[in-house]
């Protein structure tokens, strides 16, 4: 009896120690594109390669981040896309091919939704109908993506200049404007 007691002790604080992660759901071009025509909602893309680092950052820090992956996954279809994968991709009725390019090259598709702009991390956000509403590139932190995601998930970005909703998102979440400095 007193082993039991023991492991089952010793389980509880294992499970204290090592915190599950939140997950985000990634879907697959195909699964997404499947998804959407039963329900449509807006499209979260992951652009990244192997070799980014800022891109493994940002899988950690910020996808990690319970209260962002749980609304990424209420809010978007999330879909994470190697630039340089070599299959190919059908999107909105057509085939995107990978680009050899010296010696690596890139995916059609992701040069189209980065405007030819090839920078990683890029989030690309696509509304409902699968056109782009925009790209942003670079990591972003828990606290710049939670911002980012409600301007587009929410439709500010329809009426709202961005100025300006950072001033009204500043003032619902003041816990997130980042102390003056001196």
């Amino acid at each position: 009896m007193i082993r039991v007691f023991s492991i089952v002790t010793f389980l509880f604080f294992v499970v204290l120690a090592f915190p599950a992660t939140a997950q985000i759901n990634w879907l697959t071009w195909e699964e997404a594109q499947a998804k959407n025509q039963q329900h449509p909602k807006k499209f979260i893309v992951d652009v990244y390669t192997q070799w980014c680092g800022w891109c493994k950052k940002m899988d950690k820090a910020t996808f990690e981040e319970p209260k962002i992956a749980a609304y990424i996954n209420k809010n978007y279809y999330p879909v994470k896309f190697d630039a340089e994968i070599k299959t190919d991709i059908n999107f909105k009725n057509k085939v995107y091919k990978f680009v050899h390019a010296g010696a690596s090259g890139y995916h059609e598709l992701a040069q189209e939704l980065l405007f030819g702009r090839f920078s990683y991390p890029t989030l690309v956000f696509l509304d409902e109908q699968l056109n782009v509403i925009q790209p942003i590139q670079g990591y972003q932190d828990p606290g710049s993506l939670d911002k980012i995601m409600k301007y587009f998930a929410e439709d500010y970005y329809k009426t709202t200049p961005w100025k300006k909703y950072e001033e009204m998102y500043q003032q619902q979440h003041p816990a997130a404007v980042p102390p003056k400095k001196n």
